[in-house]
């Protein structure tokens, strides 16, 4: 569980809604009241077999309820990833929680959004038919609509830099050029006022990046990153869109799998993700290593929590080994639209000692960063 809970809570949980009498505490409450009520939702349905009658409304698992969403959602964010295993698991198997992945037509009900994107994702491997078609119809509209709101700030950022040898008449307040226009109006220098009377201002111009930079996003797919996956695909479509990158991306669990063919495509980069699963991030930052060309224009960025599967010293060597050959290294803990990370802290230090710079960014702060680093 992602917080600390009483003992006396935690039998509380394992016993359900009908030993408060007998445990004799209070109501539960704040994140105790929250994984009960995700328990209750899915585990509440024990009771029918037991000759109890059951609840209606929002707490049932009816087709037409848009809640299985939230719930599994909740789920996901109360509960480390091999729980959430098991209880998805038991909502499919045991309890015919069936709907979303057999039912077209009750997928259909629901609201294109990122939480719907996020569940769809999580059962990717249980969608066939006509569902499967319904879905990928979801994630290109969530997708596009995700993809129109942040390609114009990340290719306003990208499309050019400073280029502080030529100059240019138009006037843009981040261009504004102070040494070269106090320069250019020395001769109007007025020497009763003693000061300089502006008559030119003067501009940096943007250019085009000419010279090729590589960009390869290895990305973890484990549960908890579901939103840094679905931003890295959409990231990964916009670079690939800008003549002076290429862009090569990576996702890992236990295994690897290199969707750069698609890196133009985020919706079917997104098709291919399977969420959850062990990872071994080791091998995929070896795998990406391999693709390495110039190391001196490339950027490697690593998005993960940094929960290493396997002994951290495999990790850690491979990590260097780029910082060593100049592959300029970005690890993120985050990346999507809040850019609230939960990671190893202690794994990102040690990477970080390695040469990786560790962050937690917006799409729009890793466009910004990548200006920085290129320029």
């Amino acid at each position: 569980m992602k917080e600390p809970t009483k003992n006396l809570d935690r039998w509380r949980l394992v016993l359900g809604k009908y030993a408060d009498q007998g445990l004799q505490q209070g109501a539960l409450s704040g994140h105790a009241a929250r994984l009960d009520a995700a328990l209750e939702f899915l585990y509440g349905r024990e009771y029918l077999g037991r000759g109890l009658r059951g609840d209606t409304g929002p707490g049932s698992l009816d087709a037409s309820q848009p809640t299985l969403v939230t719930w599994l959602g909740e789920v996901r964010e109360l509960f480390p990833n091999d729980t959430v295993e098991v209880i998805e698991k038991h909502a499919l198997d045991r309890y015919g929680l069936t709907e979303l992945i057999t039912d077209p037509k009750t997928l259909e009900r629901l609201e294109p959004n990122q939480q719907l994107l996020r569940t769809l994702l999580t059962l990717r491997g249980h969608l066939k038919g006509e569902v499967l078609n319904v879905a990928r119809r979801i994630i290109r509209q969530v997708v596009e609509e995700l993809r129109a709101k942040l390609e114009p700030e990340v290719r306003m950022a990208l499309a050019g830099r400073l280029n502080r040898f030529r100059h240019s008449p138009m006037a843009m307040a981040q261009n504004f050029d102070v040494m070269g226009t106090i320069r250019r109006n020395l001769k109007h220098y007025d020497t009763q006022r003693q000061q300089i009377v502006i008559e030119q201002l003067r501009f940096f111009e943007r250019n085009n990046r000419r010279l090729p930079w590589d960009i390869i996003l290895c990305v973890d797919q484990s549960g908890s990153m579901a939103d840094s996956v679905i931003h890295s695909a959409v990231m990964a479509g916009i670079l690939a869109g800008l003549p002076a990158f290429r862009v090569k991306i990576v996702v890992f669990d236990t295994s690897v799998v290199d969707l750069s063919g698609h890196a133009d495509d985020p919706v079917e980069m997104l098709m291919r993700v399977q969420l959850g699963g062990g990872t071994h991030i080791a091998q995929a930052v070896r795998y990406c290593g391999q693709l390495v060309e110039n190391p001196h224009r490339t950027v490697f960025v690593l998005v993960s929590d940094f929960c290493e599967g396997a002994p951290p010293g495999e990790l850690l060597r491979e990590v260097a080994k780029l910082a060593e050959a100049r592959v300029k290294t970005l690890g993120l803990a985050a990346l999507d639209g809040q850019a609230h990370p939960s990671y190893d802290r202690q794994m990102a230090e040690r990477l970080a000692a390695c040469g990786m710079e560790i962050a937690a960014l917006t799409p729009q702060r890793l466009a910004h960063w990548l200006v920085k680093v290129i320029s």
